[in-house]
């Protein structure tokens, strides 16, 4: 799960993080009270959307008068922003972040990730700030410094240092980032993130390290111990088919191709995706109704197959171990028959009650075409979209 900025730097100050003042604004007359509210000279005002590349697409304005915040938010809000991030469709503006300016002398880049093959949280470094870190990777890889904390020490004092070092900071900077990192590294453990990004990370002329932006992300199945973190999620910032997935504890992800998948595990649904591409089709999604999906929740993940336009066929593939196949046929014939069923539809059932669940397909009169080895039923419905084609 993803928060805006000014949500990230709530919850990181209270880690300790030193950020700007601010405060989130719906409208200009709004933004304006803000600015005045929060004192100054200088502000700046920052489109507020799940993605990044904000500022190159005129997301984000310098403010030097009450009059100026004023007309910023005017030209941000109800803007569609379009970044390297959003996809050409681009996003809605419908909050803005007014921050109090501050004078600059260098900007880094700092952040924390999971490591899978490590097992343990990186640290990534750069003094290459406020640009992609992705741009910065593939033209200076010498400028991102990278380590991992192991999880049974933990943080210690010598890793905000070597982060410290490795952007060449001194005096009282050093001891800031080492505060920093100590509270970051607690942030990720407590909160179950999956990344922390501060980018840019800036050395005032005062010497003093602050978080221009935040960007914080979070592991879905750890939400269920924060109450608190998934009341900040923001349905507008989804996909309204990945909300409603949601709602019904589906892991679905929509995706660019025309079959449509509904698969039981999260690995079996990769492969089943992967062998679709290999007989030349496009999944149209991600779509794992889990290991005790019940028939509402088969019904409702068929459904939201379905409602993706872009759909012109299905590939169902369910291994019955926990899973009871003759629950997903049931759940697969009742939301077929509702929403009148009319791309082709091809089903692998395999494992507990498997025979059950073919009978009651075969029985419910829908023109359903049932295979039980796995590569020819990817094969049947590439073959089926190429034949309607």
């Amino acid at each position: 799960m993803n928060i805006h900025e000014y949500q990230a730097k709530q919850v990181l100050g209270g880690y300790g993080i030193p950020v700007s003042k601010g405060k989130v604004a719906f409208s200009a007359e709004e933004a304006v009270k803000v600015a005045d509210e929060i004192g100054g000279s200088l502000w700046v005002v920052k489109a507020q959307i799940h993605a990044g590349g904000r500022g190159k697409a005129g997301g984000v304005i310098l403010a030097r008068s009450l009059d100026e915040v004023k007309a910023a938010t005017s030209k941000i809000l109800g803007k569609t922003l379009v970044t390297h991030q959003t996809g050409p469709k681009g996003q809605l503006v419908r909050k803005v972040y007014i921050e109090q300016g501050c004078d600059i002398d260098k900007e880094f880049y700092l952040s924390m990730i999971v490591n899978r093959q490590t097992e343990s949280v990186s640290v990534m470094a750069s003094q290459a700030g406020g640009v992609d870190i992705e741009e910065v990777a593939a033209s200076m890889p010498e400028k991102i410094v990278t380590f991992s904390i192991d999880p049974v020490s933990g943080f210690q004092p010598f890793h905000g240092r070597k982060v410290a070092f490795a952007l060449g900071l001194e005096a009282q900077a050093i001891k800031q980032m080492i505060t920093m990192v100590a509270g970051l590294y607690q942030a990720f453990v407590k909160l179950d993130c999956s990344q922390i990004e501060i980018n840019p990370l800036v050395l005032t002329t005062q010497g003093n390290l602050i978080a221009l932006d935040a960007k914080v992300s979070f592991d879905d199945n750890g939400l269920i111990r924060h109450p608190d973190i998934e009341a900040l999620r923001d349905t507008d910032e989804e996909d309204p088919a990945e909300t409603q997935a949601h709602e019904y504890e589906l892991s679905y992800v929509k995706l660019d191709g025309s079959i449509g998948c509904m698969v039981n595990g999260a690995g079996l649904a990769m492969a089943t995706m992967d062998i679709i591409k290999l007989h030349g089709g496009e999944p149209a999604n991600f779509l794992d109704v889990g290991g005790g999906a019940t028939k509402e929740k088969v019904s409702a993940a068929f459904k939201l197959i379905l409602a993706d336009q872009n759909v012109k066929a299905i590939l169902i593939n369910i291994f019955g171990g926990i899973m009871r196949c003759d629950v997903i046929a049931e759940g697969i014939v009742a939301a077929a028959k509702e929403v009148h069923l009319s791309v082709p539809m091809v089903v692998r059932l395999q494992g507990t009650n498997g025979e059950l669940g073919k009978k009651i397909l075969k029985e419910s009169t829908l023109k359903i075409i049932s295979e039980d080895d796995l590569s020819q039923a990817a094969a049947c419905v590439v073959k089926s979209i190429r034949g309607a084609a």
